[in-house]
């Protein structure tokens, strides 16, 4: 069969070629009068929507649906879905750039389809949408703007988290047309609006609305270049202008010598434009030149995308756009081009003549060029004919080169076999080679993921080398919601299916199981999920709240087993809660740290949370701790009479073992004891005393002179002879109570000795009531005397002490710190003469 060649299809538009591909043929009905419907096409050969145009009447047909719906087709006319509507009349109807279908009502609801089958998120424009309503809409890679009927523009810059906030006001007038430059290709990287009120276009974005001051207008159309850099506008006269987007420059005008208006004005790439009419399509030139197709047999709808336009008919889906520059250098009629000779040359060589050697040493020095041009031109090409001799022409070309770094080649090669499969009548996504790059390898597997093509996904995710967790996940989701085996069939062939493969996430599956109502099922596939992290969030939002608390457990996270155990307090009663956790070890000690740290909401100053505390070990009766709690909460009360309840009630836990526990309860009989008499003490004295231990009751009690009553204390907590000296020595030196002091140490001998009386009051600064405890120190090593005195101040007592014990080291340091000229020196040097030789 003869294939046409390339150039068949092209068209000249000034300096430049254009060209119509024709994808597919028979793609819709013919009955399906595409006349009667609203037509939206997602970018990047996406699906197709279909909705009734409401402003049509349509002939009654007993064999079509009577309840309107949303259409999904593919490009090749193959019905994706079809969404029943009953939601009112549709606004606005786009795509998203990750093919997202977009419908939005008059009252301002946005549902948001994020598959193609059915599957959506629903929010609101809010700013009185509802009270105003829609007028239209304009769409663009993630978000929309909405225009209302008061003229207001909503702005949704994310569907993801859709926040609608109003832009700048335009004046007040009839909105002719309008369209949006997307914020990626704006200054202010905010969404602008143009809109054509009066002669004149305005511009609008979220600070200001400015007045682009032109006199041509009004305008039925406005369109915007895909890179945004340049805007064209049809005028009620039949012009179309073609100007740069910040509205300084004008490069051409058209005159389309038609007094109706277009269906379509759109952008064909970045370079021209193209203008509809029911079954006819002009597409205007840089240079104002322009071209002509014509369609029998109905009306004609333009879908842009990035690198040109695709127009829907009946019964042909074409490709219109600008002649890639590696295609009309290799195939452009009288091309000389080193590429142009290399594919001659190929074709040469398969007629076996020796034209193809002459052909190659003509371009021997822009081999590589050539070769290089041939791979892409090969990318470029929808036919698989002209793509094989692309690449036979390149392979002949590097196999005479010799050395040739053959990547892009190869890359070529697999790209090519991908784009073949997806264009397939059966798959229907169109791509060119440009809109494959933009959307990625991973975004073409989204896409067939969308159309449940899971086969064709796998293959092309192994040929390229892409993980291929997300499309087993995928089929397995779609299988437990579509699925109509019951819950141990699907669960086994989900398992078995997906055992052994890397990366699977069973609780993704799990999850779509449970929002199908299938929550047995949801629960079987948690088991086979490894993470513990995934497996109990959605436990506990399917109520298996026991099932996710020893799940947590077994995962040994005490992080997890906290925010399980966080949630259940919250959500379960009290009772409830310690039923849950009492047969659990581990939750319970969890339960009694957490408390312990404190949430902020039991009443302990130090962040206890005394009442869960108190609860627990009562539900597990366990007194001793029980009454640990009460005591520490004693222990933080401001007030004796309060603390007193407390240990009264610890003491009450305890009192049914009384032999067991004889030692707490006399702690607590103490502990009474000394709070009822700092109780009478804060009540008769002039200081406070609650909360002070029984020495520190002493110690206050000395320091202030009350040393009757300390001796009470004493007397009734039996405190030891030694301990209360030691507290008796310690208040007076606080006190500064020399007088005292000194009368101490003319008594009998201390039962803690006198060296602390020694150091404590030289510490507080009396050298010299210190220095009258040291002959009574017993148990000195030798020469320590000496170093009492010293530190004293006492030389020459030190002095004395060194020569009893004839230190003449010691002496003779302590004279030359004294100096042998003073008086102190003299007597330190009489001391020694009789003992030491100077």
């Amino acid at each position: 069969m003869d294939v046409a060649h390339p150039t068949a299809g092209w068209e000249q538009l000034g300096e430049r070629f254009y060209r119509k591909i024709q994808l597919y043929t028979q793609v819709f009905d013919q009955d399906l009068e595409l006349d009667n419907y609203l037509v939206a096409g997602a970018p990047y050969g996406g699906a197709i929507a279909l909705y009734r145009d409401e402003e049509k009447l349509i002939a009654f047909q007993p064999t079509k649906p009577s309840k309107p719906s949303i259409d999904i087709y593919s490009c090749a006319g193959k019905l994706l879905r079809r969404i029943n509507w009953d939601q009112g009349s549709i606004k606005g109807l786009g795509w998203s750039e990750d093919e997202k279908l977009l419908v939005v009502t008059a009252d301002g609801t946005v549902r948001c389809y994020y598959d193609l089958h059915g599957e959506f998120n629903q929010f609101s424009l809010g700013n009185g949408a509802d009270q105003v309503g829609v007028k239209s809409c304009r769409f663009y890679d993630h978000g929309l703007v909405a225009l209302l009927n008061n003229n207001s523009l909503v702005s949704v810059s994310s569907y993801d988290e859709p926040r609608p906030k109003l832009l700048a006001p335009p004046p007040e007038g009839h909105v002719h047309a309008w369209n949006i430059i997307p914020p990626a290709h704006t200054l202010s990287r905010s969404v602008e609006v143009l809109l054509s009120i009066n002669q004149t276009i305005y511009v609008s974005d979220a600070g200001e609305c400015r007045d682009r001051f032109l006199d041509i207008g009004p305008f039925t159309h406005i369109a915007v270049s895909p890179n945004g850099k340049f805007c064209s506008l049809y005028t009620t006269s039949g012009k179309a202008h073609v100007i740069t987007s910040d509205f300084e420059s004008r490069f051409s005008e058209h005159d389309s010598r038609s007094k109706i208006p277009p269906k379509y004005f759109e952008w064909c790439g970045n370079d021209a434009v193209v203008i509809a009419w029911e079954d006819e399509v002009h597409l205007v030139g840089p240079s104002g030149s322009s071209a002509k197709f014509y369609y029998d047999g109905g009306r004609v709808h333009i879908v842009p995308d990035y690198d040109g336009v695709r127009i829907i008919a009946n019964d042909t889906c074409d490709f219109l756009q600008k002649v890639p520059d590696v295609t009309e250098q290799v195939f452009r009629l009288g091309a000389d081009s080193p590429a142009a000779i290399l594919l001659d040359a190929v074709e040469q060589l398969e007629l076996q003549s020796p034209r193809a050697d002459d052909n190659i040493q003509l371009i021997r020095p822009n081999l590589v060029e050539a070769v290089d041009t041939c791979v892409s031109a090969a990318g470029q090409e929808f036919s698989v004919h002209w793509q094989k001799q692309l690449l036979k022409a390149a392979s002949f070309g590097k196999s005479v080169l010799d050395v040739y770094n053959s990547d892009d080649f190869v890359d070529m090669c697999e790209t090519l076999r991908v784009l073949n499969a997806v264009r397939f009548f059966e798959i229907g996504l169109p791509l060119s080679y440009e809109q494959y790059q933009r959307l990625s390898p991973s975004g073409l597997i989204s896409r067939l993921l969308n159309r449940h093509q899971y086969l064709l996904a796998l293959r092309i995710a192994g040929y390229l080398r892409l993980p291929t967790d997300k499309i087993y996940v995928h089929w397995a989701s779609a299988k437990v919601r579509l699925g109509s085996e019951d819950d141990d069939v699907v669960c086994r062939k989900i398992v078995e299916k997906l055992s052994g493969k890397p990366g699977i996430s069973f609780e993704t599956i799990a999850r779509a199981a449970y929002d199908e109502g299938r929550g047995r099922l949801a629960t079987e596939l948690l088991n086979h999920e490894p993470r513990a992290g995934r497996q109990v969030p959605l436990l506990l939002s399917m109520e298996e709240d026991e099932l996710a608390l020893d799940k947590a457990i077994e995962s040994g996270d005490t992080d997890l087993i906290y925010f399980v155990l966080h949630q259940l307090r919250r959500k379960l009663p009290l009772a409830g809660f310690f039923r849950v956790i009492n047969s659990r070890p581990t939750a319970t000690a969890l339960v009694e740290a957490l408390a312990r740290q404190g949430d902020g909401d039991g009443g302990g100053d130090d962040g206890e949370d005394t009442t869960l505390l108190k609860d627990l070990y009562y539900q597990d009766d366990r007194r001793l701790d029980g009454a640990s709690v009460f005591i520490r909460d004693a222990l933080r009360q401001p007030e004796s009479r309060t603390a007193s309840d407390k240990l009264a009630i610890a003491a009450k836990l305890l009192s049914d073992n009384v032999k067991e526990h004889a030692f707490e309860l006399g702690a607590l009989k103490e502990a009474t004891t000394l709070l009822r008499m700092q109780e009478a003490f804060d009540r008769d004295l002039t200081d406070t005393f609650t909360g002070l231990s029984v020495n520190q009751t002493m110690f206050k009690l000395i320091r202030l002179g009350y040393h009757g009553r300390a001796k009470k204390i004493q007397s009734e907590f039996k405190v030891p002879e030694k301990v209360a000296w030691w507290i008796r020595l310690q208040a007076l030196v606080a006190k500064r109570d020399w007088n005292e002091l000194e009368e101490i140490s003319r008594q009998r001998k201390s039962p803690i000795g006198c060296q602390p009386f020694y150091n404590l009051i030289l510490q507080a600064g009396n050298p010299r009531l210190a220095a009258t405890f040291i002959p009574k120190c017993t148990g000195l090593e030798p020469g320590q005397a000496v170093v009492m005195y010293e530190k004293c101040g006492m030389r020459v007592k030190a002095a004395e002490e060194a020569v009893k014990i004839r230190d003449a080291e010691a002496w003779t340091r302590l004279l030359e710190a004294a100096g042998r000229g003073t008086a102190e020196g003299r007597e330190i040097e009489r001391l020694g003469l009789s003992v030491f030789k100077t």
